[in-house]
């Protein structure tokens, strides 16, 4: 089987490389491609590989401008960092989707998926692709109501520096320095903010972007980040999930 791997995250992409091989040890990656034009030159020289997979975010516009300049008739697993484009599944043309950091589990899922079909090939529908995806779109909360107290208290979320768990509770920190006890786990904060404003950065933090102060070089190629209000001696980036946090940076 050829596939093909359009990402452009270096490290996520040899990292999918290293998933898809030892989960299909005969499966041959044709080439990794990073931009929309290395991408659309490609397809115009080669044949078609057997599956693609296709990062929605790429350096130079979204991976969707591929369809509209090539027609793809080939089936496509999308991935990407950002939820907000999250749906299960869905079907256009053999598509999955899976959400980055890619789990060995999920892969292995769409990789097994992807071998079940037996469908005849047909050219993607790329408005089909975004219509699907736009009426996906997720909603995301707006405030979180806290008990302070005998008191209940509403917190906008563009007032929250972030969240971290400590002593087995969940911790919500404001932008006046106040923390207070949310009722959620981070594994449920993860999904009810929105990722393009908040990133969890190790298993004990999820930071809001606006609430960064610095950013600072750190110990085996990670990130020490400093918050308001916070001492940043916890505050690290883990080392897997550098790259991706650059990419939200620079989303």
């Amino acid at each position: 089987m050829n596939v093909l791997i359009v990402e452009d995250e270096g490290i996520a992409a040899d990292r999918l490389e290293r998933l898809v091989t030892a989960l299909r040890p005969k499966v041959r990656i044709l080439e990794q491609l990073d931009t929309v034009k290395s991408a659309v030159s490609w397809f115009q020289t080669n044949e078609m590989p057997d599956l693609l997979f296709f990062d929605i975010h790429l350096a130079d516009g979204s991976s969707f401008e591929i369809f509209e300049q090539v027609n793809i008739h080939c089936p496509v697993i999308f991935t990407t960092a950002y939820d907000q484009y999250a749906i299960k599944a869905f079907e256009v043309n053999s598509v999955d989707y899976l959400l980055k950091p890619i789990e060995e589990q999920k892969l292995e899922k769409a990789l097994s998926k992807f071998e079940s079909l037996n469908q005849p090939n047909a050219p993607i529908d790329v408005n089909e692709l975004k219509s699907l995806i736009q009426g996906s779109q997720k909603k995301y909360k707006e405030r979180f109501v806290v008990k302070v107290g005998e008191h209940l208290r509403s917190i906008p979320v563009d007032q929250v520096d972030c969240f971290y768990s400590e002593e087995g509770a969940t911790y919500l920190l404001d932008a006046k320095g106040q923390r207070v006890i949310v009722d959620y786990a981070l594994d449920q904060l993860s999904g009810l903010v929105d990722p393009g404003h908040f990133f969890r950065i190790n298993r004990k933090f999820i930071i809001r972007m606006s609430a960064i102060q610095d950013i600072v070089s750190y110990s085996n190629s990670r990130l020490k980040i400093a918050l308001p209000h916070l001492d940043n001696n916890e505050l690290i980036v883990s080392r897997d999930r550098v790259g991706e946090f650059k990419s939200w940076l620079d989303c």
